[in-house]
């Protein structure tokens, strides 16, 4: 994190800390499981999950830094902070390093785990797992195939997983930390494992996702996105309010 914050003062552009955070948390995932003392056909499926995981959304997120502007929400902050806002970028950077730690430790619990044998509860979490793992990447997809549109510029996606949710990428990817604790199910202190999807889930929909995400929203597309709002739920999938589109 300590070379990403230097390379965001070079760059000017801050979101390489999303980067920074997916990748570290798997690269974390991986050598837990490699060095753990637990079964290891458990600790082979474990890695293998938060690895490819991780690939998956460092690569995403490192394409759209590279190639985009930064994102609104650190452009504001960068706006906010003015000169103070590389120093309020070095604690910020910080506290990335330690929920990345934090987030990773249910790997680290799993990869100590010497119990044998599969149990029907990891079938469920490796279903679970392709579910997120494909919603995220199909959220992911349509955001940015309608982003290739010009004539969508200034408008609020509503394209197939976005017209249940205004943060379907999100929600799967919250869904997504739901795998591990199923996994620990029966295992000794496994349901402490649980504490990683709840802060994702609070750290998603009231603290660092979901509220400056959509202040943005509002910024760059106004009246539009405050009906997206009205229209569709933030972050559960669930049927579009017709009526509020209709009074719209």
């Amino acid at each position: 994190m300590a070379v990403m914050w230097l390379r965001q003062r070079r760059t000017g552009n801050a979101g390489i800390v999303d980067v920074a955070w997916a990748g570290s948390i798997g690269v974390m995932a991986v050598l837990f499981c490699a060095l753990g003392d637990g079964w290891e056909p458990r600790r082979i499926l474990v890695g293998a999950l938060g690895g490819l995981w991780s690939a998956r959304l460092t690569w995403h997120l490192f394409v759209r830094v590279s190639g985009e502007a930064e994102d609104g929400r650190y452009a504001e902050m960068r706006r906010s902070y003015g000169e103070r806002f590389d120093r309020f970028m070095v604690l910020f950077f910080a506290i990335q390093a330690l929920l990345a730690w934090l987030l990773a430790l249910p790997f680290l619990h799993l990869a100590a785990q010497s119990a044998e044998g599969w149990r029907v509860w990891d079938v469920l979490a490796v279903v679970l797992w392709i579910t997120s793992i494909a919603g995220e990447a199909v959220a992911d997809r349509q955001l940015a195939a309608w982003r290739t549109n010009p004539s969508n510029k200034g408008k609020t996606c509503r394209a197939g997983l976005w017209r249940y949710s205004r943060h379907p990428n999100y929600f799967f990817e919250w869904l997504h930390w739901c795998v591990y604790p199923l996994l620990a199910v029966g295992l000794p202190w496994g349901w402490t494992l649980w504490v990683a999807p709840l802060a994702m889930l609070v750290l998603v929909t009231k603290v660092t996702g979901i509220p400056p995400t959509e202040a943005q929203s509002v910024r760059s597309r106004g009246d539009d996105y405050r009906r997206y709002q009205r229209e569709t739920n933030a972050f559960f999938p669930g049927p579009v309010n017709t009526s509020a589109e209709a009074n719209s």
